[in-house]
Formats: C-alpha cells, sequence, structure tokens
C-alpha cells in the first residue's frame, strides 16, 4: 500500500522496509501494519491534537512532570511551542509505561521506539498468525473468566505498583493470546501518586474489566479489588506478589450528603465517558481476520 507521510521517515531511515496494510484508525491514531527486515511489527501514528478528540484530556495530563523548565513555562502557557512540547509528552508516555510496565511484569506489547510521532511495537498474533482479537470479540467460558479476570487484576495491582494507571482500561483495550490477554493503548496513563484523579480512574478501570468477565462468571460482579488495591497502595502495603482477595471491609461512618452526591455525579460522568469511548472504539477499522503467515508465504 501507499506509504503514510508520516510513516515515510522511518521508511527513509531504514527502520521500516514495507507498509503492508492498516490495520485500524481511531479518534487518536491510526495503527499500521509494517515489515521491519524479516518481522512484522504495528506502526501506531499518532494524530494531531487538532485532529484527536480524546475526551477529558486535561484530567490525564494532570502530575505528568517536565524536566526542563522552559518547556513547562511553554507548556502551562499554552504558546505554540507549548502545545508541540505538549504532543511530545503526550505520545512518549505511551512508550514510557510499555518500557515500565514491561520490566514490572505487566504483558504489554514490546515497544521499538517512538520516532516524531510513530510509535513501532510487536504485532500481537494468536497461533495461526492472526492479528490476537480484542477481548470484547472473543466468547469466554466461565472458568476462564475467573482465570483471566484474576490476571488482568494482577496486571492493575502491578501497575499500580510502578507508580501507573491505565485510565481507559476496558474490553476494548485488552488484546488476547494464547497466553492470555495483553494491555494496549496507553497514552492517557497518568501517575498514581501525582494525578488527583487517580483513585476514581483506577476504580473505573477495575470496573470496566469486572463488568466484562462478569457477564460469563457473575460470582465476579460483587468483588471490590479496586477498593482493596487502593486502600493497600495508600497504606503502601501494596506489593507485586500481594495476594489479592477482591473483598473490602467499608468502615461505618455517618452519611456524608456531599460525598454521597459528588459519587452520584462521579458515577454519571463516569458512564457518559465509557459510552463515549465505546462508541469510539466501535468506529475503528479492525482487520483482525487478516492471517500475516499466509501473506508472507
Amino acid at each position: 500500500m501507499k506509504i503514510p507521510k508520516r510513516i515515510q521517515p522511518l521508511v527513509d531511515d531504514g527502520l521500516v522496509d514495507e507498509v503492508k496494510s492498516q490495520l485500524m484508525s481511531g479518534k487518536e491514531a491510526s495503527v499500521y501494519v509494517v515489515r521491519c527486515g524479516d518481522t512484522i511489527r504495528c506502526a501506531k501514528v499518532y494524530k494531531e491534537a487538532s485532529q484527536r478528540s480524546f475526551k477529558q484530556a486535561v484530567a490525564y495530563r494532570e502530575g505528568r512532570k517536565v524536566r526542563n523548565s522552559r518547556r513547562a513555562r511553554a507548556m502551562e502557557k499554552g504558546s505554540g511551542f507549548g502545545r508541540e512540547q505538549q504532543e511530545k509528552v503526550w505520545q512518549s508516555a505511551e512508550v514510557d509505561a510499555l518500557y515500565k510496565l514491561a520490566a514490572a511484569g505487566v504483558r504489554v506489547p514490546e515497544p521499538f521506539g517512538c520516532f516524531d510521532g510513530v510509535l513501532l511495537m510487536e504485532l500481537v498474533t494468536d497461533d495461526e498468525g492472526y492479528v490476537a482479537p480484542r477481548l470484547n470479540d472473543v466468547e469466554i467460558p466461565a472458568e476462564q473468566a475467573v482465570r483471566d479476570h484474576k490476571t488482568m487484576m494482577g496486571y492493575v495491582a502491578k501497575m499500580l505498583c510502578a507508580g501507573i494507571i491505565h485510565g481507559d482500561l476496558s474490553e476494548f483495550n485488552v488484546l488476547v493470546d494464547e497466553h492470555g490477554p495483553v494491555i494496549i493503548d496507553l497514552p492517557q496513563a497518568v501517575d498514581a501518586s501525582a494525578n488527583n484523579n487517580a483513585e476514581w480512574m483506577l476504580a473505573r478501570d477495575v470496573d470496566n474489566i469486572r463488568q466484562y468477565y462478569g457477564q460469563f462468571a457473575p460470582e465476579l460482579l460483587t468483588t471490590e479489588y479496586a477498593k482493596e488495591m487502593w486502600a493497600l497502595y495508600e497504606k503502601g502495603e501494596l506489593t507485586p506478589e500481594t495476594e489479592l482477595t477482591g473483598e473490602f471491609q467499608e468502615l461505618d461512618s455517618e452519611a456524608d450528603i456531599d460525598a454521597i452526591m459528588k459519587e452520584i455525579d462521579d458515577a454519571r460522568a463516569e458512564e457518559r465517558f465509557r459510552r463515549e469511548r465505546i462508541k469510539e472504539a466501535k468506529e475503528g477499522v479492525d482487520e483482525s481476520k487478516f492471517n500475516w503467515a499466509d501473506n508472507n508465504e
């Protein structure tokens, strides 16, 4: 296929030898299947801020630090240079998170670097060479749902131990290969210790995964992993080896009407956000049925 303009510099530099096909086009980025030597990978091309319709971006940027004071001031003022630097921070956030999470034992696509807004990374496939399907596209037996849910909660806990919250985790941002779930799409990852929205973002991530697996194993719907994790995290007692139970005992206290109303408002906002993200995810073009093994014969 014709080489996209943003990928051409990577071809010129010898990082990419061939663009085979467009895998999907979403609101934040377009993903292409590319050949790098004898290896098939994917290239995620981030869209410019003016073309991107990611919701509530400010909530995700909170807490992201820039060491260079000039860049930080420009970003705060919103100047042209500042917006350019903000884009670089946004784009580098995903590759930084991928490296950190891989080191923490979380299954994510292996990154190979981000070059001028193009992230080169592993193409996750199934055992037959097909692009691995999203979690949303697979049917799961109850016993496997319980196992995979436990695996996912372990990944979320390891992410939190590494100081990262996905921020947009759902059945649309998880691939499934022969070894189980693989977490993808992390440009909006937030700093758990510096973002004031961290706790409810963690709760939303966990709830999305709980609701999905709960379709196949209803007993999962009563679990409280987010509250358990966050309580341990705040006390400094959460570790990658912590055996989570999914149980959490609320302390009895007098009703706080303001807090209750805030929770209701937050729940409504989260549901609107979830519906928007589901709609956006469904608009992407997914060519997961293409068999790259056959294509290369």
